[in-house]
């Protein structure tokens, strides 16, 4: 996937690092130590993701995620941190931001966030959306009023619709978090920054069966790489995709939770530990 990336951090060691896993990857990598340095650059456009740290001298990293909230509101934002208080999340969650990192954090960890953040940004993009999502939509739209007007009068009511929502369509699409959004009277970027910062609400279709490869550190030292190009080739799909069946749809995760198993697949509640990718047709046939 390519992306223009700008790296704000008053630690020349994190941006180089930063620059020496990412541009192998094909992303177009800058970095700049200051918040207003950061300022200056996305005035000329042209960057797709911006990686921030919250605590520098001048300007901090919540000052700067509002500027660019406000500027150039295209332009996706992950934070990384030492320091990552609920508190400073929250502040950050409020003006958009995608993910967060803490410090220090591993090459996977990175490609995986920079992926996912800057997939949210094209997704954020006005396209022409799937006749999919709109049949979805249309055929469960009497279910998904009735969560949204069991909650809408009660405090803290956007979480709990996002979750009867997806429960009733199994997805959050654009589609239904404009419809919500509306529904609440709220910005829909707010309905669009939790669905993505939280990792149990998903903008993508799931299958009957989902799959969940995790290529935390240590599943991805134990071949987990290798078990998730088997599925691809097996099921004709990237991750975050769905078979044109809607069998199956896969995923891959930070972690799950399970590191004395790695590597690790989890098919839809069933935890597969010790996985061999040569086997993983064995465990696909399990959910013919």
């Amino acid at each position: 996937m390519e992306g223009n990336i700008l790296i704000v951090d008053d630690e020349e060691v994190v941006i180089k690092s930063c620059e020496r896993i990412l541009a192998p990857k094909g992303y177009n990598v800058k970095g700049v130590t200051r918040a207003k340095d950061a300022m200056e650059s996305l005035k000329n456009g042209g960057f797709d993701l911006v990686i921030t740290d919250l605590k520098m001298p001048e300007v901090d990293g919540l000052e700067l995620i509002h500027w660019i909230h406000k500027n150039n509101p295209q332009v996706g934002i992950v934070v990384i941190t030492g320091y990552p208080s609920q508190e400073s999340i929250k502040d950050a969650l409020e003006h958009g931001i995608i993910d967060y990192l803490p410090k220090p954090f591993s090459p996977e960890l990175l490609l995986h966030v920079t992926e996912k953040a800057l997939s949210t940004v094209k997704a954020k993009a006005p396209v022409e959306e799937k006749p999919m999502e709109v049949t979805d939509v249309e055929a469960k739209f009497n279910e998904i009023m009735d969560v949204i007007n069991r909650y809408r009068h009660k405090p803290g009511a956007l979480i709990p619709i996002l979750q009867g929502t997806q429960e009733v369509l199994g997805y959050l699409p654009p589609t239904v978090q404009r419809l919500i959004a509306k529904e609440l009277n709220i910005p829909v970027s707010e309905v669009h920054a939790v669905v993505s910062f939280y990792s149990f609400f998903t903008m993508k279709p799931k299958g009957k069966h989902n799959i969940r490869v995790c290529l935390g550190t240590a599943c991805y030292v134990k071949r987990a790489n290798e078990i998730l190009a088997k599925l691809k080739e097996l099921l004709g799909i990237e991750e975050g995709g769905i078979t044109p069946d809607r069998k199956f749809s896969m995923e891959t995760v930070r972690c799950l939770g399970a590191c004395g198993l790695a590597p690790v697949v989890v098919i839809d509640h069933d935890t597969h530990g010790a996985v061999d990718p040569v086997k993983v047709g064995e465990i696909l046939r399990q959910y013919d």
